[in-house]
């Protein structure tokens, strides 16, 4: 995981400036990607998944690495690193990332991490997600030393990573669930939450050809755009997670 010696605990805004560049002759080129641990997200692994020309099992079966987070009992899953001294990621080259169009989300980020905090808007009394950005400085990045000058705003523009936030918004809903004392997930719902949230090939055949439609009563129109659009299936699996979870009556049964 991240080192916490890493992050400069100060709040950012999508004003929040700060200079940074990096390049291929920069002397610490690459470095941030070794020895870390990515997680992955479900919108990652399907960009991961086309650009290897992989199903979402093969993808996960080769690439991925399991951990079952202690205060949740959800399954998250962390980009298997390769086994030299240096935990390099497979997929850089000396010529630099070899996934880069399709990089995750963690990676366009850096040198910023993003995180999200539930507070209630006493205004309308509903509790609402707050998005926030915070400094990721590693002792040996240069980065910071360059002249060119962002904003957080302009930073995330450049790096694209609106679409990989939309995407992933419905995943991080979940993520706010705790246990309660005695409320562990067991492991057919660790199971579930794992195949509905990252291994959408198995979540498509779970749901049109199992007795899944049978079970529950779901809107044609909706039945239409998941079964012709990888991510809208994506977004329904965070849907059907959140009803095996508990956290919200997202479905009903016939």
């Amino acid at each position: 995981m991240l080192s916490m010696k890493s992050v400069d605990p100060v709040q950012l805004t999508l004003n929040s400036r700060f200079s940074f560049k990096c390049y291929k002759s920069i002397g610490c080129f690459t470095k941030c990607c070794s020895n870390i641990d990515i997680l992955l997200t479900p919108y990652d692994i399907i960009r991961l998944k086309k650009k290897l020309g992989l199903s979402s099992g093969e993808f996960l079966d080769r690439h991925v690495l399991i951990e079952i987070d202690e205060k949740t009992s959800h399954p998250f899953v962390f980009l298997k690193m390769n086994e030299d001294a240096g935990r390099s990621c497979p997929f850089v080259s000396p010529e630099g990332c070899t996934i880069y169009s399709d990089r995750p989300a963690n990676c366009r980020y850096y040198p910023l991490g993003q995180a999200s905090l539930k507070k209630m808007d006493e205004n309308i009394n509903v509790a609402v997600t707050e998005e926030f950005y915070f400094f990721v400085k590693e002792e040996h990045c240069l980065g910071y030393k360059e002249d060119v000058e962002w904003t957080v705003k302009s930073w995330r523009e450049d790096q694209g990573v609106d679409i990989y936030d939309d995407m992933n918004r419905g995943w991080k809903e979940i993520l706010f669930r705790r246990n309660l004392p005695g409320c562990e997930l067991d492991e057919k719902k660790q199971k579930a939450f794992y195949m509905a949230c990252y291994d959408v090939d198995r979540f498509r055949r779970f749901v049109f050809e199992s007795r899944f439609l049978e079970t529950f009563d779901i809107d044609k129109a909706l039945l239409d755009k998941i079964s012709g659009d990888e991510l809208e299936l994506m977004k329904f699996g965070f849907e059907y997670t959140k009803y095996i979870l508990g956290i919200e009556e997202t479905l009903k049964k016939k």
